[in-house]
């Protein structure tokens, strides 16, 4: 398969369905997330737009199926072109001194211990062309935000961190703010937000390759 090939974990919704739909005009689209069913649709609309895809329902916090999603992905194409990581778990809103124990376990696990052990084994499949990007949130540091605000901050860092790494010597690694969306995670933070008033999911993806298309051709 000559077809460029884009990871995306957390496609099943949101920003990372949008990426997928965005993208498989272009690459074959390997999705990763939880829910079966939701994957099963994102699939569908791939295939009506004429694009191909890999479903993989897995959870990230589990590095066994990570590390068999990676070595499946080298036994078939060898290489990867792109990772974008939108995975993320939003604990319910808190007190920084209510959070629960439990919460905050879930938090660590996939948005810090997941991303790292996804970079681990994501890196030799990028190599030295390739591209990760991770989306940081302004939120982190406001009141409430505690266990999602400090997870997604330790995210980030261990992305700059990589990016500063790999500066030159590959793969490039991005970092992007997308403007606030309408999605399932907001939703938990701002049940009664007017959904009017937010980015559309598809505008920011596209929005998003617009903006890494210089590297991405």
């Amino acid at each position: 398969m000559t077809q460029k090939t884009a990871l995306i974990t957390g496609a099943s919704r949101g920003l990372g369905a949008a990426l997928a739909e965005a993208l498989c005009d272009t690459h074959h689209i390997i999705a990763v997330a939880k829910t079966t069913g939701a994957l099963e649709e994102l699939d569908d609309r791939i295939q009506a737009r004429g694009g191909s895809a890999t479903l993989a329902p897995m959870d990230i916090t589990n590095a066994d199926a990570m590390a068999t999603l990676c070595r499946g992905i080298y036994d078939r194409w060898g290489s990867l072109d792109l990772w974008m990581h939108s995975a993320i778990h939003a604990a319910p809103l808190a007190p920084t001194d209510h959070i629960d124990v439990k919460d905050m376990a879930k938090s660590v696990a996939c948005n810090i211990t997941a991303t790292s052990t996804l970079i681990t084994y994501v890196s030799p499949l990028l190599a030295q062309s390739g591209q990760a990007v991770f989306f940081d949130d302004p939120v982190v540091g406001s009141k409430f935000y505690g266990a999602y605000g400090a997870t997604k901050a330790a995210q980030i860092a261990l992305a700059r961190s990589w990016q500063a790494e790999a500066a030159k010597i590959g793969p490039q690694v991005h970092i992007m703010t997308p403007a606030p969306m309408p999605t399932a995670t907001r939703a938990r933070f701002h049940p009664g937000e007017s959904r009017d008033d937010l980015a559309s999911p598809h505008i920011q993806a596209a929005d998003i390759l617009a903006a890494l298309s210089a590297s991405l051709a």
